[in-house]
């Protein structure tokens, strides 16, 4: 239930506090409530969902009970292997194991005492699908869709989604909805399915001032929202945390502001730390970030740091040793009409698309590009002759683009007239000419194109490797190319690029815990009655990608084990 800070009583008790309602912290939530615990949501934005509403919304959560459905079995020492490969000792293996055992716990009791529903999409490979105990389709999960309309007023509280993610104005797609949105003119199937979803989503509009059918990250926010309407949990938004009160080196309770109104609020049990990460501190995104630090962040505006001060002066520590403060993805950039500025994370629908590069100012590739988002950038930032790639120019042909577009240009034969009047999208005659106007240089830019074409016919990449792993053929790739579905000439005139740019979408780097979320303080002594799960704890990822989802994924399990341990508390 959405309250003002007025209506709750000065020193009024709770046995949780949870801070910040993205995806982690209502399931933190919401798995408290229905322990029957009395809990309080408060939230530092007018929104719910955090980057979690604007994402996919995938959890990597390997051996849950939907893997059986898509999968042969899988095993938790399958998963613990694949992490051994692909972390290594960037992250403590017990943590790691802590993660896997509690993960498929958490779905199980969220899919039989809430609204909230996954699935396993048939075939959906972790990122190093060439390292052992990797698989190509059961450790994903995604949110089944959601009816927004039984949300009521309610739906307009759910952070809405990128709208550059969206078409027709605001209608949610996933990967299904998209084929058959492209294959409407030659599937009687797909034209069944992209009119059903279109005439929907034009009624909604007549009725609603966004779609009502909820996909990807705004499904996992909507059942989580609709399942704690069901316990009336009070939710404060616009709301934040400015002190924290330890008594007997336990947490005692914390003080909350909202506008003028300030109260201090005791807890019983612990206060558990879901705010996102510290991505937006004014003074930790400098210190902490690759250098240069990245100009631009895709998430979500509430993860400001502003309760990491307080944690740090009590106690809390940051981990050592990731490999990566953050997570990251390529972005490119765009003044939008309202004069925000659209931020596009470049995730797979393009850079590993036959007939698609990225290069540098030297005009040469720099990395892979079919590997995923976040070693993508780690390559930009790798220096080549002293200098980082920053910025990168994604760049294809005339049939590259009619096929695949690039960032914000969708394929096929939607106008590009606006995105060439502002310069997103930079077009020439020739090859030559682009590099003019790029400021890259020519003859680099030759070579590396020639080269390209050659891998194109040969379906090998000599350089890097490209398309040569099972993730980067299914999921990077176009799998009705030839012979190599990561490789495609660049010869059809005019020739096209955009801008290519780090941006930072979650922490790697928090608060450090142990196996049950508790954040240890000295001598790794736990700091009684205070947890942290999602960004803002520490990665068990260690600063590396190893799938789509492992966010989510360990935001969900360590929630999980944070209820877990203080219901267990007297």
């Amino acid at each position: 239930m959405l309250r003002t800070l007025s209506q709750i009583p000065e020193g009024a008790s709770f046995d949780v506090v949870v801070v910040g309602a993205g995806g982690a912290g209502m399931v933190a939530t919401l798995l408290a409530a229905t322990r029957g615990l009395k809990v309080l949501l408060i939230e530092h934005t007018g929104y719910v969902g955090g980057t979690t509403a604007t994402s996919a919304g995938s959890a990597w959560i390997p051996n849950t009970h939907h893997a059986a459905d898509v999968s042969p079995p899988d095993s938790i020492e399958r998963a613990a292997l694949y992490l051994r490969n692909s972390v290594g000792n960037l992250s403590s293996e017990q943590m790691r194991r802590a993660f896997l055992t509690h993960g498929p716990e958490a779905v199980a009791e969220l899919e039989t005492q809430t609204e909230v529903k996954f699935r396993a999409r048939s075939l959906h490979p972790d990122y190093q699908t060439e390292l052992e105990g990797s698989t190509l389709r059961g450790r994903v999960l995604e949110a089944m869709p959601f009816d927004g309309r039984k949300l009521g007023s309610r739906l307009s509280l759910i952070r809405e989604p990128i709208p550059e993610f969206t078409v027709l104005g605001g209608m949610m797609v996933n990967q299904e909805d998209v084929g058959h949105l492209v294959n409407m003119g030659r599937s009687w199937t797909s034209l069944k399915h992209g009119t059903r979803i279109i005439l929907r989503h034009l009624r909604d509009r007549l009725t609603h001032k966004r779609g009502t059918r909820l996909m990807m990250g705004n499904a996992l926010i909507g059942r989580l929202l609709y399942s704690l309407d069901r316990y009336e949990v009070p939710l404060l938004l616009e709301a934040k945390v400015v002190g924290i009160d330890i008594r007997d080196g336990k947490v005692a309770g914390l003080s909350v502001q909202q506008g003028d109104e300030r109260r201090s609020i005791a807890v019983a049990r612990g206060i558990i730390m879901a705010t996102g990460g510290f991505n937006r501190h004014p003074t930790l995104r400098q210190e902490l970030l690759r250098k240069p630090v990245a100009a631009y962040c895709p998430g979500a505006p509430g993860h400001t740091g502003q309760l990491h001060d307080l944690v740090s002066a009590i106690g809390g520590r940051y981990g050592e040793g990731p490999a990566d403060s953050a997570f990251w993805a390529p972005v490119s950039v765009r003044k939008r009409s309202d004069g925000s500025m659209a931020v596009f994370p470049h995730f797979l629908l393009d850079r590993g698309k036959p007939g698609i590069i990225a290069v540098n100012k030297a005009g040469h590739r720099f990395v892979n590009e079919a590997v995923s988002y976040h070693p993508f950038v780690e390559g930009m930032y790798q220096p080549i002759d002293g200098e980082p790639s920053i910025p990168a120019f994604l760049i294809t042909d005339a049939d590259g683009l009619w096929k695949y577009g690039l960032g914000m240009v969708r394929p096929g034969p939607w106008s590009k007239a606006r995105f060439l009047a502002d310069g997103y999208l930079v077009k020439a005659p020739t090859i030559a000419g682009l590099a003019e106007q790029l400021g890259v240089a020519s003859g680099g830019l030759h070579q590396t194109i020639a080269r390209m074409n050659d891998y194109a016919d040969s379906g090998v990449d000599a350089e890097f490797g490209r398309g040569s792993t099972d993730y980067q053929r299914i999921t990077a790739g176009d799998r009705s190319h030839a012979p190599n579905p990561c490789l495609g000439p660049i010869r059809k005139p005019p020739f096209y690029a955009i801008r290519l740019f780090p941006g930072d979408i979650g922490a790697s780097r928090g608060f450090v815990t142990d196996a049950d979320a508790q954040v240890l303080g000295e001598n790794d002594v736990p700091i009684h009655g205070l947890y942290a799960c999602g960004n803002d704890m520490n990665s068990v990822m260690g600063g590396k990608y190893p799938g789509p989802g492992i966010t989510i994924g360990p935001g969900i399990a360590f929630a999980y084990a944070a209820v877990k341990h203080l219901s267990q508390q007297p």
